[in-house]
């Protein structure tokens, strides 16, 4: 995408916001990932992370990247370490082709839908890993909310509604095929919001590929990438995302390209469910809403970016490929509706 654009006024803006000779300025972009752009711009010595929206149609708050900084500036005053250091937010569009904001570059290992970087990676890794990741997980739904002033950054009261129904609008504003699993996934959905007052502060899109590990102790999370959709809300909704995320090695192969969850040594979802609240006070009770929620959900944003390559504002090769997504989340929802079982 770098290839695509006039980098000259960032190259200069960083320059100058850095004191350093333009000369010395690299720029490229990372790899993966399906929704924001990320960046690493090289300068002397020193690395920093830009991040900023897709080009073409935005989804606003999806893509607010005033909010992510403003996400990122309030955990880190209330002493949360696994995150990169914001470092500044600037929105002047005609910089960089839209609003964008520098954080700290936390070097590590990432895992992506292919083999890890680390080729030693093995199954009692990935064991550790499955275990790490929901205990940090819970760490993150369990920070305190009031004296921190987390607590300001979401609307708690009607929180699980406002989910289901937005997303849901999102879907049909998106559709560009008949998929009848989802149409009747989201009827059910609206028909079956649980009461429930559980309160967390969740991150929204909770996966490996959304973590940086340790490239000494691999199971090791050093820090939490993409904080765009977090919020204060109930715990379980953000579970449910990460389930939704979590492939097994018996799910279709198109629901394996956000996640290595399904290698050997990983947890199954079912053992995810059982970890997580056997350290939780949540109840479990509904949780196949919350999965089923997850599996719309991660519908509707592999249908929002299909939309945009079929109409020529994205044009990653991958994303041609995403309403095969749309549909097996579609399935996998009237599936665990039906067995009752995630």
């Amino acid at each position: 995408m770098t290839d695509q654009m006039d980098l000259n006024p960032l190259r200069n803006f960083l320059a100058d916001h850095f004191e350093v000779d333009s000369k010395e300025l690299a720029i490229s972009q990372f790899k993966g990932g399906f929704s924001n752009l990320t960046f690493l711009a090289q300068i002397g010595q020193k690395s920093i992370v830009l991040r900023r929206p897709p080009f073409g149609e935005k989804i606003s708050k999806a893509h607010d990247m005033k909010r992510e900084f403003s996400v990122l500036q309030a955990l880190k005053k209330a002493g949360y370490r696994k995150i990169p250091n914001p470092i500044f937010f600037q929105p002047d569009e005609s910089i960089f082709g839209a609003p964008f904001f520098a954080m700290e570059f936390v070097d590590g290992v990432i895992l992506r839908n292919k083999f890890p970087e680390l080729k030693s990676f093995s199954v009692e890794n990935f064991r550790k890993l499955s275990q790490d990741s929901i205990d940090v997980l819970i760490e993150l739904h369990q920070l305190e909310l009031d004296e921190s002033g987390l607590g300001n950054l979401g609307k708690p009261e009607g929180y699980v509604e406002r989910q289901v129904e937005g997303w849901s609008q999102r879907y049909f504003r998106a559709k560009t095929d008949e998929i009848q699993e989802v149409e009747k996934a989201i009827e059910w959905l609206l028909k079956n919001i649980p009461k429930s007052n559980q309160l967390g502060f969740i991150h929204n899109d909770y996966k490996y590929d959304n973590v940086v590990l340790d490239r000494n102790s691999p199971h090791d999370i050093k820090a939490i990438l993409d904080w765009e959709m977090a919020t204060v809300g109930n715990p379980l909704m953000d579970l449910g995302t990460s389930l939704a995320y979590w492939a097994q090695s018996d799910d279709p192969e198109i629901l394996k390209m956000f996640n290595l969850t399904h290698l050997p040594g990983n947890f199954s979802r079912e053992e995810v469910v059982d970890y997580y609240f056997s350290k939780s006070d949540c109840n479990k009770e509904n949780m196949v809403f919350y999965y089923v929620f997850g599996l719309i959900k991660v519908g509707v944003i592999a249908q929002q970016i299909y939309k945009r390559f079929k109409m020529g504002h994205a044009n990653d090769p991958r994303f041609a490929a995403l309403i095969q997504v749309v549909q097996a989340a579609g399935m996998h929802a009237i599936k665990s509706i039906e067995t009752d079982k995630i």
